[in-house]
């Protein structure tokens, strides 16, 4: 039987709300660890630096969220950024809310404080999506296989997670599923994505190819400097399902004259790689080039003028 304590028999239910109401303590970093998988990209960019300042200045103005961890200290879930500036301001702590919270429920609030941003990439959003509909699934005691992960989605008469998903972030259903098909891109194609070489649409149907049938990809599209049109994409998923997708059929459907293509002026790369310093990259290159043109054409001028 348990008895209860002096101390709670005298315990008023004005203290008793105390202990319950979050509180925001001051927590050392070293203590802090990042959440597992997160999503979100923290870079040490030039916002992240203007935040670093801002931090230097004022300190932390909107507590972080972290959960304790069963083996000691605090993960966080949602104040990465907030971290990091700190540790670049030279902060040796942070303030706060320390919340008990299961996995699942770490996971959508995690997601859901990271939304709310302005600027996300599309393999954040992809990734982000995914991790949270699972959670919701598991919360709900849904299978795991209760939503199909096309780009068609689905027609189920009951709500489902991504029903909810939907209405939480006002993107449709279909939308959702499309970004979700992103996480099935190799890395390299999916950093294209987000650096805007490849559009999305594209990029959905890519994501259909097998991970070989990718690298192959990635690797012609690096040779000729071009990356499938949606159209191309969509053969390039067709030709894969039916099992007849070789590299000579990838670099046949790259290479074919797009509508509207403009002409493009190649020079093969084993030719005038050998010249150049091992770590210049394309840009340093090009700008090269065109400038030994430009001393060329200036100089080509001048024997003219004589």
């Amino acid at each position: 039987m348990n008895l209860t304590s002096v101390d709670e028999l005298f315990e008023t239910d004005a203290s008793r709300e105390d202990k319950q109401r979050e509180k925001v303590l001051d927590i050392p970093l070293s203590k802090i660890s990042d959440f597992p998988n997160h999503p979100f990209k923290v870079k040490a960019d030039e916002a992240m630096l203007e935040m670093a300042d801002s931090v230097k200045q004022y300190g932390i103005l909107v507590p972080g969220l972290v959960r304790t961890k069963a083996d000691g200290g605090y993960e966080m879930v949602a104040g990465h950024r907030r971290k990091k500036a700190s540790e670049i301001a030279g902060k040796e702590s942070m303030p706060c809310i320390v919340r008990e919270l299961n996995d699942d429920e770490a996971i959508v609030a995690m997601v859901d404080s990271n939304l709310q941003r302005e600027s996300i990439l599309p393999s954040e959003k992809a990734l982000a999506y995914k991790m949270k509909l699972e959670a919701m699934k598991r919360q709900a005691g849904r299978p795991s296989k209760e939503d199909n992960y096309s780009q068609l989605g689905n027609n189920f008469s009951t709500k489902t997670s991504s029903d909810e998903l939907a209405v939480q972030t006002g993107e449709s259903k279909n939308q959702i599923f499309r970004y979700i098909r992103l996480t099935e891109l190799i890395p390299p194609i999916l950093e294209m994505v987000d650096e805007k070489q490849i559009a999305f649409n594209p990029a959905v149907e890519i994501s259909y190819l097998t991970e070989n049938e990718q690298t192959e990809l990635l690797e012609t599209m690096k040779q000729e400097e071009n990356t499938p049109s949606l159209s191309q994409a969509q053969r390039l998923k067709k030709f894969s399902q039916e099992g007849r997708l070789s590299t000579d059929v990838i670099y046949s459907i790259l290479t074919e004259e797009k509508p509207n293509q403009k002409e493009k002026f190649n020079i093969r790369r084993d030719r005038i790689d050998q010249y150049f310093p091992k770590n210049y990259n394309e840009k340093q290159k090009e700008d090269l080039i065109v400038q030994l043109l430009e001393s060329w054409y200036k100089k080509r001028q001048r024997e003219q003028e004589r």
